[in-house]
């Protein structure tokens, strides 16, 4: 079964990092982590600092290391507006 593709984009006060279709967002939520994915419940809420991932429609993940923020879902759309954000080099990346 194919993955629905939906918006995203990932921006501080300095830019817009990101702008894409996307299939899967995991993101730090203040309670915890949390996934999204296509046509996902509206939603608002605070991010703490962590790993937030997406991933693309030909399979390409893109991490990076934020301090905190937010995640808004509506629409169809995801947009983390994020105090800072750096992309995570695969030698940063955690071991799986």
């Amino acid at each position: 079964m194919a993955e629905t593709p939906f918006a995203f984009r990932l921006v501080t006060p300095q830019r817009l990092v990101l702008q894409a279709e996307i299939v899967s967002l995991q993101a730090p939520g203040s309670e915890g982590y949390l996934g999204v994915l296509a046509h996902h419940a509206p939603l608002l809420t605070g991010l703490k600092q962590g790993e937030l991932s997406v991933r693309t429609p030909d399979g390409v993940e893109h991490r990076f290391r934020t301090p905190g923020g937010f995640l808004e879902v509506s629409d169809n759309r995801a947009t983390v507006l994020a105090d800072a954000c750096e992309p995570l080099a695969a030698a940063d990346r955690p071991a799986e």
